[in-house]
C-alpha cells in the first residue's frame, strides 16, 4: 500500500528522522491507516517554506509506502544511436533545444544543433570580459550559446506550466547529468550558474556520443525554404548560416527544423517576417528594473527577524493603471548580471550561485506592456516594413538603447529607491553585486512614464506588505526587459507545426510559448515528439 502526506515541522527538526517518522505515523494514523514505524518506507516528494507568519514552518510532502518496496517510476528514456537518414535541424542550445534533441535521440533520430555563440567552456570567457571589463561579443554572452540564458543567468527550474509536460522527467534528467537531487524534491528548484555549464557540458558529450551534432558559432541567417505540397506556401528544409568568427557561410539541412532560439535572438522574428508574417502575432510582455537589496535585509524582512540558513525569497504583485506590476526572477543571495546583445544596449538580469550565498537579493520588478500600449511611431514603422506584429521588439529595443544613452558604456544606470520615488538625484550610491559597474541616473526622468508611474505606485504597495523594503539601501538597475518575447510565432495547436511554413517547429521562450528554463526544456520536448509523430507518419 501506498499514499501520498504532509507534515509540518519547525525548521531545527527537518533532519530529526525520529520526529519526522513520527508525525508520518501520526498522519497514516488520522487517514485510518495502521502501520507500525518498521513497516514504512518513505521517499519525500517536496519541501516549502511557509515563512507567512512569524513562526516559521517546513512543509514536507512524503510518498509513503506501507509493507512495499518503492519502485523506480523515474528511470531515464533510453537514448538510441541515431539514424544518418532521419536529420532535423535544432536552432538554438538553450533548454528547449537540448531537451528537444534527447527526444529525437529516442527514436533514434540525429538533433543536428545549431548556435550563434559558443559552447559553455568557452562561453565563460566572454562572460567574465563584460564583468570584469565591460567587452561584449554580441554572439556569446549571457543570452547567447550553449544552454541558453539560464546557463550563466541563474539556473531556476521552478514553473507553474506542469500541465505542459513532465517536469519530474525534466529534473531527472538534469540530476543524471550531475544536478543535485534536491531539485526533484524542492518547492523552487534551483541548480545554480556554477553548476549549470558543467550539467550543459554533460548534456553534450551524450548528444555527441549517440550520434547528434554541434555547430557553435553558426549564426542562423536564413531558412532553407522550398515548395510546400502542403497547403502552405514553403516548407522548412534546414537554416542557411554564417560562421561568427571567419564569416564563412553555409548550408545545413535536414528533413525537419526546430526553432528553438530563445527570447533574444530578434533577428529570428524579421526572418519569419519576410518569408511568412501572418506566422507571428504580438504578445503581452512585461519591462522595468532589477531592485537590489542587502540579503541580511530581506532575509530579516522574510523570516520575522529569525536565522535561516537559507536566503529568503519574495514574491510580490500590485495592479496600476489595469497593467500588472510585479516581481519576476527573484534571487536570493544572488547578483545583478549584464545581459545586453548589442553594443548599445544596457539589459540586466539576476542570477543565484548554487549557495545563494552572496551578500545581496535582487529581483526584476516589472510591467505588464499589450500591444495596444506600444506607441504609434513604432506600430507604424512594423505596418512600414510588412509585419504589424514587430511592434513591441521595436520599442522593446528602443528602451535598451535608450538605457544605454543614459549609461557609462556597460556601467548600468543606477538610482536609489528612495530617490527614485522622491524623485531626486542620488548623490551616490550603496554598494551593489553588478559588475561591471554602476552610473549614477536619474531613472524617474528617463524611464517612460506610464513604465516609471507604475513602478512608483508598485514600490509603495510592496512596502505596505514587506515593512521596510523601500529603504536608502536598496537600488534600482535600469533596464530590465526580456523577462519574455513581444513576439510569438503561431503554431498549430495539435501538431506544434508553424501556421505557415510546414516542417518548422517553433517552441520555447523565444516562440513565445514558455518561460523560463522547466517549461522551455518541456516545450521542446513537445516540439520534438510532434517531430517523431510525423516521421512515423512519413
Amino acid at each position: 500500500m501506498r499514499t501520498e502526506l504532509l507534515i509540518t515541522v519547525e525548521p531545527e527538526e527537518e533532519k530529526n528522522q525520529n520526529i519526522i517518522e513520527k508525525k508520518i505515523l501520526q498522519q497514516l494514523d488520522k487517514k485510518n491507516i495502521r502501520a507500525k514505524k518498521e513497516e514504512i518506507t518513505y521517499v519525500i516528494e517536496k519541501k516549502s517554506i511557509d515563512a507567512r507568519h512569524r513562526k516559521i514552518k517546513i512543509i514536507l510532502k512524503y510518498r509513503v509506502f506501507i509493507n512495499e518496496t518503492p519502485d523506480d517510476n523515474e528511470k531515464l528514456p533510453e537514448w538510441k544511436q541515431a539514424d544518418e537518414k532521419k536529420r532535423v535541424v535544432i536552432v538554438g542550445t538553450g533548454p528547449a533545444g537540448l531537451y528537444a534533441a534527447f527526444r529525437l535521440l529516442e527514436d533514434g533520430i540525429k538533433p543536428i544543433l545549431v548556435d550563434r555563440g559558443t559552447d559553455a567552456e568557452s562561453r565563460k570567457k566572454d562572460i567574465e570580459l563584460i564583468r570584469n571589463e565591460g567587452i561584449l561579443n554580441a554572439n556569446s554572452n549571457y543570452c547567447f550559446g550553449e544552454g541558453g540564458a539560464g546557463t550563466f543567468s541563474d539556473g531556476k527550474l521552478y514553473t507553474r506550466s506542469n500541465k505542459r509536460g513532465d517536469i519530474r522527467k525534466i529534473h531527472r534528467i538534469f540530476t543524471e547529468f550531475g544536478a543535485s537531487k534536491s531539485i526533484l524534491t524542492d518547492a523552487h528548484p534551483h541548480i545554480g550558474t556554477d553548476k549549470l555549464p558543467g550539467i550543459i557540458s554533460g548534456m553534450r558529450k551524450k548528444i555527441l556520443e549517440k550520434g547528434g551534432e554541434f555547430h557553435f558559432d553558426s549564426l542562423c541567417t536564413d531558412l532553407i525554404v522550398e515548395k510546400s505540397s502542403a497547403g502552405k506556401k514553403f516548407r522548412a528544409a534546414g537554416v542557411k548560416v554564417q560562421n561568427v568568427r571567419t564569416g564563412e557561410k553555409s548550408e545545413i539541412r535536414g528533413e525537419k527544423v526546430i526553432l528553438a532560439t530563445g527570447h533574444s535572438a530578434a533577428d529570428i522574428y524579421k526572418i519569419i517576417s519576410r518569408i511568412s508574417p501572418e506566422s507571428l502575432e504580438a504578445k503581452t510582455f512585461a519591462v522595468g528594473v532589477r531592485v537590489e537589496h542587502p540579503r541580511a535585509l530581506i532575509d530579516s524582512i522574510q523570516f520575522h527577524g529569525k536565522a535561516m540558513q537559507q536566503a529568503a525569497e519574495y514574491r510580490l504583485t500590485a495592479q496600476s493603471g489595469e497593467r500588472g506590476v510585479y516581481s519576476f526572477c527573484m534571487c536570493p543571495g544572488g547578483f545583478v548580471v549584464p545581459c545586453a546583445t548589442a553594443e548599445n544596449q544596457i539589459v540586466v538580469n539576476g542570477m543565484s550561485a548554487s549557495g545563494r550565498n552572496s551578500r545581496w537579493s535582487n529581483s526584476a520588478i516589472v510591467v505588464e506592456r499589450k500591444p495596444e500600449d506600444i506607441p504609434e511611431d513604432f506600430r507604424k514603422q512594423a505596418e512600414s516594413d510588412g509585419c504589424p506584429a514587430l511592434a513591441g521588439l521595436y520599442w522593446r529595443t528602443w528602451l535598451e538603447e535608450e538605457t544605454f544613452r543614459h549609461a557609462d558604456g556597460q556601467k548600468a544606470p543606477a538610482q536609489r529607491l528612495t530617490d527614485f520615488l522622491a524623485h531626486k538625484d542620488s548623490k551616490n550610491l550603496p554598494e551593489s553585486s553588478y559588475k561591471p559597474g554602476l552610473s549614477v541616473s536619474r531613472l524617474d526622468n528617463w524611464l517612460p512614464r506610464e513604465i516609471s508611474t507604475r513602478l512608483s505606485e508598485a514600490f509603495k504597495s510592496f512596502d505596505k506588505s514587506m515593512s521596510g523594503f523601500v529603504c536608502d539601501d536598496a537600488i534600482l538597475i535600469a533596464s530590465e526587459t526580456r523577462t519574455s518575447t513581444p513576439v510569438r510565432i503561431l503554431r498549430d495547436k495539435e501538431t506544434l507545426e508553424c501556421l505557415g511554413i510546414e516542417g518548422l517547429y517553433p517552441c520555447g521562450e523565444g516562440s513565445g510559448y514558455s518561460g523560463g528554463i522547466g517549461s522551455s526544456a518541456m516545450d521542446g520536448e513537445r516540439a520534438a515528439s510532434m517531430v517523431c509523430r510525423s516521421f512515423k507518419k512519413s
